[in-house]
C-alpha cells in the first residue's frame, strides 16, 4: 500500500483533473437514471398480485385506473369533460353514464346499483372511471394524469394511486436539492467547530461530493432506483463516510510531526488511513448488504446503492482528498486555528466512577425499550406519509366523503367461467362487508343494459380471450385491517369458483406488503447482527467481544425505535426495517474504536483494567463525538424539513440513533469492558504477529545476554 500511496501523492494533479472530468459522465448518467415512485412495484414478482398486474398490462393493455369526482357540473359539461379525457394519450377508456345511455335518457332509469355507483345527488357529485393502457407508476400513466389535470378545473378531483405517485414525484424532486444543501451546511458547521482549519472541512465536502456524484451517476446500471433511495443516498453517504476524511486529516497531522517532507507524511497517512477505513467500511457495508436479503426489493435497491456509495467514499478519501489537501497546503497553513470543541479529558474517570449507575440504567431502560419497540405503530398506507394538502390526498378524501369509497380492487377470473357463476360470484362478493359495488360485463348486462349498448372499448377493457375482470369498490382504507380481511374473503370466494383467479390492486398489494415486510424485518435483523458479529469476532479474534459490542449497540437501537411509541407517533413501515441495520452497521465503529484502544493499553502497554478503560474512553470520545455529531447534522436537518414523512422519519431516526449510540458507547461500553475484563482477556487471542514479536524479542534478549 505504501507504493500506491506514494503514487497517489505524486500523481495528485492528474487525479484531480480525472476526478473533475469524471463528474461530466456521472452527471449525464444521473440525469438518465429513472426513479421509481411506486413502492408496490418492489413486491416479489412471483405472488398473485404482481402476476395479475403483469397480465393486465400484457393481455389487456391496461394496468391502472383512476376516479374523477366531479362536483357542480351539468350532465353536458361532464360528458364534454369525459370526451376530452378520452382523447388524452394513454387513456384507454373512460366509464360514465353516457357509456351506456344517451344523455337524453334520464340517469334515474339506470338500475340503482349502477346509478349509485356513479352519482351522489345529495353532494351534487358524479364519478367517472379512467382506465389507462399502462401500470400505475409508469411514465405513460403519470404523464396521462398530468395531462388530465390540465383539462380539469377546481370542480374536478382525480383520485387513485397514480395521482399520489405524481404528487410524490413532484414533492420529492422539489425537496431533494434542499436535503443535500441542509446536510452540507449543518455538517460544515460541525466540522468548522471540531477541526483545526476553516478550509479543510470544505475540502472534505468537495471530496465527498464528488464520490456522491459518482455513486448517483453509476446508479444507471440498475435501470432505476426508488425515490426513497434517491432522496437519502447523498445525505446518508455524507453521514457514513465523513469519518474517513477525518481519519485521514488526523493521520496526516500526526505524520507531519514525524516527517519533514509533506509528501512523505501524506503517503504515510494514506497507508494508515486505508487500514483504518477498510475495517470501518466493512461493518457499514455489511449493514447495507443485510438489506439485500429482503423479499421486498426496496431493501436491495437501498442496500446496493449505499454499499456502492461507501466504496466510492473510501476511494475518494484515499485519492481525491489527499490530492486536494496537498494542492491547497499553503492555504490550509494560513487558516489553521484551535479546535473549538474541547478535549474530553475527564470523561474516562467519570464513566468509571459511575460505572455501576450506567449498568443499572442500561438494564432499567432495556425492558421499556423492548416493549416500546414491539408496540410502536407502523403504517403501510403511502398516502399517510404525504402532506394532506396535496391534490391527490384531497381528491382521495373527496372520493371517501362523497361516495363512501376508498379504493378499488380488480378481480381476474377465467373467461371460461360460465356467466351464471360469474353473476353468482359477483353477488356473493357484493354482500361482503365494506364492498360498495361489483362491476363487470356480466353484472352490467345483468342490470338490464343490453349488450349492444356496451361500448367495444369497455368490453375489451373488462374481458379478453383468457380473462375477465370484475371491478370491486371498497369503502375500507388501504392498509387497514378491514380491507385486508376483505381481500382475503374476496380471494377465498373467487378460488371456490376459479382456482386460477387473482386479486389485483393497491389494497391487495399493500396487504402482501405487510405480510412480506414483517418477515423481512426478522430476516434483515438476523443477517445484520450475524454478519457484524462475525466481523467483530474476526477483527478482535474474540468470542466475548462480539456479544458485548453488538449488545451495547442493539440496546441503543431498541431505545431509538421505542421512542416513537412513547411519543404517540407512528413510523413508515420501511423505517422499522432499515434503521436497525443502518444504525448497527454505521455506529458499531464507535464501539470498535474504543475497544481497539482498550486492548492495546491492556495488552501491549501493560495497563491495569481501570487505566486501560479510562485511556480508551478518553482518547476515543472526541472522535466518537465528532463522528456522531456529523452524522446527526447530515440527517437531522432533512428530518425536520422534509414534508414526506417516510423520508422525514427515516432521517430523524438515523440522527437520533447516532446520538444514542454515541452516549451508549461513551458511558455504557466502558462499564462492560471494566466488569468483563477477565472474561475478555481469556476469550480474546492476541493480535496476529504479536506472539511472534514476543518470541523474537526473547531470542534477541538471549543473544544480548550471551
Amino acid at each position: 500500500m505504501n507504493k500506491i500511496a506514494h503514487g497517489i501523492v505524486k500523481m495528485r494533479y492528474v487525479i484531480l483533473v480525472v476526478a473533475v472530468a469524471l463528474l461530466i459522465p456521472a452527471a449525464i448518467m444521473y440525469s438518465k437514471t429513472k426513479v421509481n415512485y411506486d413502492m408496490l412495484s418492489y413486491l416479489p414478482q412471483n405472488i398473485d398480485t404482481m402476476k395479475g398486474q403483469n397480465i393486465l398490462v400484457d393481455d389487456f393493455g391496461s394496468g391502472a385506473f383512476s376516479e374523477i369526482v366531479v362536483k357542480g357540473m351539468t350532465e353536458k359539461e361532464v360528458s364534454d369533460l369525459k370526451a376530452k379525457v378520452e382523447d388524452v394519450e394513454h387513456v384507454k377508456s373512460v366509464l360514465w353514464y353516457d357509456s351506456f345511455m344517451d344523455l337524453s335518457i334520464p340517469m334515474e332509469v339506470l338500475p340503482d346499483e349502477i346509478y349509485e355507483t356513479f352519482n351522489n345527488p345529495d353532494k351534487d357529485a358524479t364519478m367517472m372511471f379512467i382506465i389507462y393502457d399502462d401500470t400505475s407508476s409508469s411514465d405513460n400513466t403519470i404523464q396521462a394524469v398530468r395531462d388530465i389535470r390540465k383539462i380539469c378545473d377546481n370542480r374536478c378531483f382525480i383520485a387513485g394511486m397514480t395521482p399520489v405517485v405524481v404528487d410524490t414525484q413532484d414533492l420529492a424532486d422539489k425537496e431533494a436539492p434542499i436535503y443535500v444543501m441542509l446536510a452540507v451546511v449543518l455538517a460544515l458547521v460541525v466540522l468548522m467547530l471540531s477541526m483545526d482549519s476553516f478550509i479543510v472541512p470544505i475540502l472534505f465536502l468537495v471530496s465527498i461530493g464528488m464520490a456522491i456524484m459518482y455513486n448517483l451517476g453509476t446508479n444507471m446500471i440498475f435501470g432505476s432506483i426508488s425515490y426513497v433511495t434517491k432522496a437519502l443516498a447523498a445525505v446518508l453517504q455524507l453521514g457514513v463516510t465523513l469519518d474517513y476524511s477525518i481519519f485521514l486529516w488526523h493521520s496526516y497531522e500526526e505524520e507531519l510531526e514525524k516527517c519533514d517532507d509533506r509528501n512523505d507524511a501524506m503517503a504515510n497517512a494514506i497507508s494508515a488511513t486505508f487500514s483504518s477505513v477498510i475495517g470501518s467500511s466493512i461493518t457499514t457495508i455489511a449493514g447495507f448488504i443485510a438489506l439485500c436479503f429482503m423479499s421486498f426489493t426496496l431493501g436491495l435497491d437501498i442496500g446496493l446503492v449505499m454499499s456502492k456509495g461507501v466504496l466510492f467514499g473510501v476511494l475518494g478519501c484515499i485519492t481525491i482528498l489527499p490530492s486536494l489537501i496537498l494542492v491547497f497546503d499553503k492555504l490550509l497553513l494560513k487558516t489553521r486555528h484551535r479546535a473549538l470543541i474541547p478535549e474530553f479529558k475527564g470523561i474516562g474517570k467519570f464513566s468509571l466512577k459511575h460505572y455501576k449507575l450506567f449498568l443499572v440504567l442500561f438494564l432499567v431502560t432495556l425492558i421499556p425499550s423492548i416493549y416500546g419497540n414491539q408496540h410502536v405503530k407502523v403504517y403501510y398506507n403511502l398516502d399517510q406519509s404525504l402532506p394532506k394538502t396535496l391534490n391527490s390526498i384531497v381528491s382521495n378524501e373527496e372520493l371517501r366523503n362523497d361516495f363512501d369509497m376508498s379504493t378499488n380492487h380488480m378481480l381476474m377470473v377465467s373467461s371460461s367461467l360460465p356467466d351464471k357463476e360469474v353473476k353468482s360470484l359477483s353477488s356473493e362478493i357484493g354482500k361482503l362487508d365494506g364492498v360498495k359495488y361489483v362491476l363487470g360485463l356480466n353484472t352490467i348486462k345483468g342490470a338490464g343494459i343490453p349488450e349492444e349498448m356496451i361500448p367495444d372499448e369497455l368490453k375489451s377493457s373488462l374481458e379478453n380471450g383468457d380473462w375477465q375482470i370484475l371491478l370491486i369498490g371498497s369503502k375500507y382504507a388501504v392498509a387497514s385491517d378491514e380491507v385486508g380481511t376483505q381481500c382475503d374473503d374476496i380471494e377465498a370466494l373467487a378460488k371456490k369458483y376459479d382456482s386460477t383467479s387473482m386479486l389485483v390492486g393497491e389494497a391487495p398489494g399493500t396487504r402482501d406488503l405487510i405480510k412480506i415486510t414483517n418477515k423481512d424485518f426478522t430476516t434483515v435483523s438476523a443477517v445484520s447482527i450475524g454478519v457484524i458479529f462475525v466481523i467483530i469476532m474476526l477483527v478482535f479474534r474474540s468470542i466475548s467481544l462480539p456479544f458485548i459490542l453488538v449488545a451495547v449497540i442493539e440496546v441503543g437501537i431498541l431505545l431509538n425505535m421505542s421512542i416513537p411509541f412513547y411519543m404517540g407517533t407512528s413510523l413508515a413501515f420501511i423505517a422499522n426495517i432499515v434503521i436497525g441495520t443502518v444504525q448497527l452497521g454505521s455506529t458499531v465503529d464507535y464501539a470498535i474504536l474504543m475497544t481497539t484502544r482498550y486492548l492495546r493499553e491492556r495488552r501491549e502497554n501493560g495497563k491495569s483494567k481501570y487505566e486501560a478503560v479510562r485511556i480508551a474512553d478518553f482518547t476515543s470520545s472526541k472522535s466518537i463525538f465528532v463522528s456522531a455529531l456529523s452524522f446527526f447534522a447530515a440527517t437531522f436537518g432533512v428530518g425536520l424539513y422534509s414534508t414526506i414523512d417516510m423520508i422525514s422519519s427515516l432521517c430523524v431516526l438515523m440522527a437520533r440513533g447516532a446520538i444514542i449510540s454515541m452516549i451508549v458507547v461513551i458511558f455504557v461500553l466502558p462499564a462492560f469492558l471494566y466488569v468483563f475484563d477477565p472474561i475478555i482477556l481469556k476469550t480474546t487471542l492476541p493480535p496476529r504477529g504479536a506472539q511472534m514479536a514476543k518470541v523474537k524479542a526473547k531470542i534477541a534478549e538471549k543473544k544480548q545476554s550471551n
